[in-house]
């Protein structure tokens, strides 16, 4: 099956980070750096923290005030199930399990809801790899008349 990984990264532009570290030598907090610094909005879902870059982080997705685009997940596979249910009940567009993470039974339930998925990707590498092959063109300058 084709990701729609393209149609996520130039479509979106609100990123709910479940799993969200404070700590910025983990990979959570450098992939949001990273997305902050390329004009995401970034929404922390984290339990024990109450700011993280500068943002309120949340307890759970139940909790945010209005629906993130993208729900970015940064947990083991065996919690992935309760946040798809989570996102879907939210209302969000697509969950994104992070590289390492894979859950077929929640990636088919969340199709089924209308989300789009993706598992095993990092949200930030895809981001680099897109940002490459969309690299603005220069147009043909025009042929001067010698």
């Amino acid at each position: 099956m084709r990701y729609p990984i393209k149609k996520i990264l130039t479509q979106s532009k609100k990123i709910a980070i479940v799993g969200l570290s404070a700590k910025p030598w983990q990979d959570s907090y450098r992939v949001a750096s990273y997305l902050l610094d390329h004009g995401y909005e970034i929404i922390p879902v984290n339990p024990g923290a109450t700011e993280i870059l500068g943002r309120k982080s949340y307890s759970s997705l139940r909790d945010l005030p209005e629906p993130p685009d993208v729900v970015d997940i940064f947990r083991p596979a065996e919690f992935v199930p309760e946040i798809v249910e989570d996102a879907i009940a939210i209302g969000a567009r697509a969950v994104w399990m992070q590289l390492g993470i894979v859950h077929h039974a929640a990636a088919r339930r969340a199709r089924a809801a209308g989300l789009m998925a993706v598992m095993n990707h990092c949200i930030k590498k895809e981001h680099q790899r897109l940002s490459k092959n969309m690299a603005p063109t220069v147009p043909d300058a025009p042929q001067r008349q010698l």
